[in-house]
């Protein structure tokens, strides 16, 4: 019987790794994941969404091999908070990232780190600055040193490579990346863009007519918004041309049908309604996937999302669970197909502090402002804690479209909506409006007995997310002190 022994072993050890490698042909290897931000870039401003301003063929390719999605909402309408959200699958207030300035705290983990702790990735992070470790020496020496001395610098220990540059710089330091990507390991690379971010300085022959420029209904037809707008439909159309680059590396180092590419806004445009708002512009932002092999090509979703669910996605794309403190949900089933997937029902949204300016009593909301907002597929809700603070865009107050609006409501020639808009002190403390019939949330219809049920569903929400995410804000009233108090909880008149 010892004489057969042998032969058996040998012809298990065969058995094992033919079985093997039957498996490990059935299993998916990870895929290399490609996270790329343009910054300050909001919805529809693509062509593939049908926007006849911008021309965007390497982005509109992406999406036909892909998947894009119409209602991807940050967590912050500003880079920074917008950011952390999307590393670390939280809020930009259960990660303490409202202040513009503050540095990533070191316990919030981010799903770079997640992937090369768990799966062996190599990790990097290049172009434009990431914002995430503390103030840019540029906004001022004295808390940048602070920053340093109290070791708050911490991505060059979570990911492999760091650099930051320019849009042009963020495709050599790409190339760089890859060069230093050990064979063996799947990579993991956010790529950050400037453009179209304020201010814009497109070349003339990215920029489109002005005159041809469609406006929507919450900008005023004024000369100088044309031209803004104009100067960053240039911005955009360059971005494409930035993206193609960086599909053609991929291709060129053979990597285009083993990456997942996902390809999005960090926040909504400098223009008003847009950055540093709780409207849809300055948080809606374009979102575009492709995933070979996977995803099936000209996908197109109006799922609501968050930008708390990109990290918990990419992870389960690598085969990992989320992060032990992620509130974001995956949506890979979603990407798919899988119709047990179960889409959100709100989508909630902050604004803080923006930049590094201090509190005075001159500031406006482009300064500092702090709002919250709960959305649903046809409502929003926005909560105004700031409300006697006025008014003011985010980077462009300066620019010529801000002037004559301003110009043109102290004339009285904006229209009553513009006006009661941009240019009411104080703003009501609520906001409600039905984004079906209003689009450019002009009306506010908080308070209407007719939508008492659909604000107060609302309301709830979010408050219910402000407790679970610990915000530093007062609740929203939820309008069931009398019911719960009796005449102690009547309102005063």
């Amino acid at each position: 019987m010892n004489r057969f022994r042998p032969v058996s072993l040998v012809l298990l050890a065969v058995l094992t790794s033919v079985f093997a490698s039957q498996l490990a042909a059935a299993t998916p290897s990870k895929p290399n994941i490609l996270f790329v931000l343009s910054d300050d870039h909001s919805y529809p401003f693509l062509s593939c969404y049908g926007d006849t301003n911008v021309r965007t063929p390497a982005i509109d390719q992406l999406a036909a091999e892909g998947m894009k999605f119409h209602r991807m909402f940050t967590v912050a309408p500003q880079c920074v908070p917008s950011r952390a959200g999307y590393l670390t699958g939280r809020s930009a207030v259960a990660a303490r990232m409202t202040r513009f300035s503050s540095p990533l705290p070191r316990d919030e983990i981010t799903f770079p780190e997640i992937l090369r702790a768990q799966a062996g990735y190599f990790t990097g992070i290049c172009g434009r600055m990431y914002h995430l470790d503390g103030s840019n020496p540029a906004n001022g020496p004295t808390s940048a040193r602070l920053i340093a001395e109290h070791g708050m610098r911490t991505f060059e220990q979570r990911v492999d490579y760091v650099r930051t540059g320019s849009d042009i710089a963020a495709i050599e330091q790409m190339r760089e990346f890859l060069d230093q990507k050990p064979k063996e390991k799947p990579f993991c690379l956010w790529l950050n863009f400037s453009d179209p971010h304020h201010p814009w300085t497109p070349p003339e022959s990215d920029r489109p007519d002005p005159a041809k420029l469609k406006l929507p209904a919450h900008w005023p037809d004024l000369p100088g918004m044309r031209e803004q707008l104009a100067d960053y439909c240039g911005e955009v159309n360059r971005v494409d041309r930035s993206m193609k680059a960086v599909l053609d590396l991929l291709t060129e180092r053979g990597f285009a049908a083993s990456t997942l590419v996902i390809f999005a806004g960090d926040n909504g445009a400098a223009l008003p309604h847009g950055k540093g708002s709780l409207y849809d512009p300055g948080s809606n932002v374009p979102l575009v996937i492709r995933w070979p092999d996977v995803l099936k090509p000209g996908g197109d979703s109006r799922t609501l999302l968050s930008g708390e669910d990109i990290a918990p996605t990419i992870l389960a794309a690598a085969g990992l669970a989320p992060g032990p403190k992620m509130s974001g949900r995956s949506f890979v089933a979603l990407l798919r197909g899988d119709a047990s997937y179960s889409p959100r029902q709100h989508v909630f949204v902050e604004r803080g502090p923006h930049g590094t300016a201090p509190v005075t009593l001159e500031m406006r909301s482009s300064a500092n402002d702090f709002s919250r907002s709960a959305r649903s597929d046809r409502y929003k809700f926005i909560y105004n804690c700031t409300p006697w603070v006025p008014y003011s865009p985010v980077d462009s107050a300066g620019g010529a479209g801000w002037s004559e609006m301003t110009a043109a409501n102290a004339a009285g020639k904006l229209s009553a909506a513009l006006r009661t808009t941009y240019f009411t002190t104080p703003r009501p403390v609520y906001e409600l409006y039905d984004l079906d019939a209003d689009p450019s949330e002009l009306n506010n219809l908080s308070g209407q007995p007719a939508l008492h049920t659909v604000e107060l569903e609302l309301r709830t929400a979010l408050a219910e997310k402000m407790i679970v995410d610990f915000d530093y804000l007062p609740l929203p009233d939820l309008l069931d002190r009398e019911a719960a108090g009796g005449k102690a909880g009547k309102k005063k008149r």
